[in-house]
């Protein structure tokens, strides 16, 4: 079964008993249990499991080409989850340019008490065959395409360092999605996904899940965390999921076109300063992501010249793309990264951050253009 096909029916076989082609929806809490005490149909409390959920665990795990899914209330939760189950040498490897909700972790709570985090420039192998050998360490996290500097790091020579040095590697896969990119084919220990992203497609759910592969060391750690802390999302976000996976394929088709249309006539603008997306063949990523990629996303950045002032006065101008937080939607969004993610940020203060949408691309693109010719620059 192909992978469109797969996105389609995988976990979501026709109702039995009514005939219904839409995977039901069950909300139920609690289960029947059979007069022997057992239960009969498989699930007992909606917090171990529940059909819908394990529905879209099913349809995740097969997309990844893993072995089972393990589904959380949102992204951040699957994060937090995959630090907590990890072997426990517990010092973390992860890149410079990571998603500034892991560094609000590490910052404020205790799981930056709890192990030691390394952050370092993934592109640079030398470097990390260094860090990981240095000490011993248990994790090796990776974010390809990175946010917000669209970074492409190599998923299998990384992979190879890690395990010989006996840690194990995670891919945050959110932004490629398994359309794009399958981090477990190349050696990935598990992969992670805010489903709330392009997995859901369209602003309206949350939910994240954790696959590995089958008889993965992290799969019972992971369960037990999502059992037991109870971070499971509710069945309705699983049945979105399911609804937004079926349509994941072509959605990823359109947003990568348009993506690439928008890039290129950004880096023709002469308020653009540069233009981030490894789908242009001068991005320093560009080589990589089209060997371990099969389309280049539908994520960019893009840095105006004239820097914070410049960027915050274009986004302003804008009537078209959203001013808004989060990604893989219908709608485009746009936003500052620098002011949202404070002086930490690695993005330059000109930098703005765009997922494309799924709206006509000239209708973007004229829309991003009469902003920038605002700017004064």
């Amino acid at each position: 079964m192909r992978f469109d096909t797969q996105a389609i029916h995988i976990g979501r076989s026709v109702d039995p008993l009514t005939g219904a082609v839409s995977i039901p929806l069950h909300t139920s809490t609690t289960f029947e249990r059979g007069a022997d005490g057992s239960f009969p149909s498989g699930y007992e409390y909606t917090r171990d499991s529940n059909p819908t959920r394990f529905a879209f665990e099913q349809a995740m795990a097969a997309l990844e080409g893993g072995g089972e899914g393990i589904a959380f209330a949102s992204g951040m939760a699957a994060i937090a989850a995959v630090l907590e189950a990890h072997p426990p040498r517990g010092r973390v490897v992860l890149p410079d340019d990571m998603y500034f909700g892991i560094r609000s972790l590490i910052r404020e709570t205790d799981i930056g008490r709890r192990f030691e985090f390394v952050p370092i420039d993934m592109r640079n192998l030398e470097r990390v065959r260094t860090v990981v050998q240095d000490k011993p360490t248990g994790l090796v996290w990776m974010e390809t395409p990175s946010n917000p500097m669209i970074r492409v790091v190599d998923i299998a020579a990384i992979c190879q360092i890690a395990h010989e040095a006996g840690a194990l590697a995670v891919v945050d896969n959110t932004w490629a999605t398994p359309a794009l990119q399958r981090p477990l084919d190349l050696g990935a220990d598990a992969v992670v996904h805010s489903a709330t992203k392009y997995i859901g497609g369209h602003s309206d759910m949350m939910a994240g899940i954790v696959v590995v592969p089958a008889a993965s060391p992290l799969e019972r750690p992971l369960q037990m965390i999502q059992k037991h802390k109870g971070s499971v999302p509710a069945p309705f976000d699983c049945w979105l999921a399911l609804r937004g996976l079926q349509t994941l394929p072509v959605r990823m088709r359109a947003h990568c076109n348009a993506a690439l249309k928008v890039a290129e006539a950004l880096s023709k603008s002469p308020q653009v300063e540069e233009v981030l997306y490894p789908g242009l063949a001068g991005d320093p990523g560009h080589a990589l992501a089209a060997r371990q990629m099969s389309a280049f996303g539908g994520m960019l950045s893009f840095v105006v010249k004239g820097g914070e002032p410049a960027a915050m006065a274009a986004a302003g101008r804008l009537k078209l793309v959203v001013r808004a937080t989060s990604l893989g939607g219908t709608h485009s969004l746009i936003e500052h990264r620098a002011s949202v993610e404070g002086p930490e940020s690695m993005a330059p203060g000109g930098l703005l951050r765009v997922s494309v949408g799924l709206e006509d691309v000239q209708d973007i693109i004229e829309d991003l253009m009469q902003a920038l010719a605002g700017s004064g620059n």
